[in-house]
């Protein structure tokens, strides 16, 4: 039984006339009466009787009056606790290495203004880890960065973001206004733990899936990491270009790299599972990733 062709039902049988429903509802009366009756055949039996006076209800009517009242009380208490489960709900977004950080704002505003009862909290994971969390269940979306392995994830691209080297101050690299990667060979290079995700391992460290992992340098977790390295090693590497801005300090200069693809920013989640609101967040970002590129072509 359709939840709308029930309020026409009561709203009938309280007026006692189908003219005075259809005011009631604001519904012209033919599809009023054709509610009425795709209701009745679908119970099988007639709920009115025409009478000079207007509509009464029959014995089935009268039945179905108390049980219709109950089922759509109940269908507002259901409602209820479906909006107050979603105020309560926390959406986690994962992040890695900065990725879509940019377009957290607006992305935000947009959810609130549609989702106003929902709230996000931001969970930054670390660089050994692409998935941000969501292969263990810790985050329900992911900000990161292709390429890695996607298997069991959705993958959609909010943009492309370049790379740069991280190098010390005081290395001849730093005063160029760009190199290729191959210049980085001679130095040490931070490397990242052993059993990392290899096309993300091999990617940031500008090495061949196969390449040893155990080669040396100083091993890293986290871009804070990365930068200590740097700072107090000697070490170079590869970072996405908006660490110019997010980690700018003394001792540390980087330099655009020309002969690089760019890192493709990205959205994932769990292909298996089906959420709403998570999937109000992904449009919401997504839609804020479209009006930045549009914005920057402009520019």
């Amino acid at each position: 039984m359709d939840l709308r062709a029930l309020h026409c039902f009561i709203a009938v049988a309280e007026e006692g006339h189908f003219g005075r429903a259809a005011v009631r509802l604001h519904l012209a009366q033919p599809p009023l009466s054709r509610r009425i009756r795709e209701l009745e055949a679908d119970l099988g039996c007639r709920l009115f009787d025409r009478i000079p006076t207007g509509a009464r209800l029959t014995p089935a009517g009268e039945v179905l009056l108390a049980e219709a009242r109950d089922l759509l009380e109940r269908a507002e208490r259901a409602r209820e606790r479906v909006r107050g489960a979603e105020a309560d709900r926390v959406l986690v977004l994962g992040t890695v290495a900065g990725a879509g950080l940019e377009v957290g704002p607006a992305a935000l505003a947009a959810l609130r203004r549609n989702r106003p009862g929902v709230r996000v909290r931001l969970r930054e994971a670390p660089v050994t880890d692409p998935t941000a969390g969501l292969r263990e269940g810790r985050v329900d979306l992911a900000l990161t960065r292709l390429p890695f392995d996607t298997t069991g994830l959705t993958v959609r691209q909010l943009g492309e973001e370049p790379v740069v080297a991280a190098v010390p101050t005081d290395d001849p690299l730093a005063t160029l206004p760009s190199l290729r990667v191959t210049e980085l060979a001679d130095r040490p290079r931070f490397r990242l733990p052993t059993g990392t995700d290899a096309r993300w391992r091999a990617y940031w460290l500008a090495a061949e899936k196969d390449a040893p992992e155990d080669a040396p340098g100083p091993v890293v977790a986290s871009v804070e990491e990365c930068l200590h390295a740097v700072l107090w090693e000697g070490a170079v590497g590869l970072l996405p270009a908006g660490a110019v801005l997010r980690h700018a300090r003394p001792g540390i200069a980087f330099v655009p790299v020309d002969d690089y693809p760019p890192s493709r920013v990205v959205i994932a989640r769990r292909a298996a599972v089906t959420d709403p609101l998570v999937d109000a967040l992904a449009d919401a970002l997504a839609a804020a990733g479209e009006a930045r590129v549009r914005q920057g072509r402009r520019a």
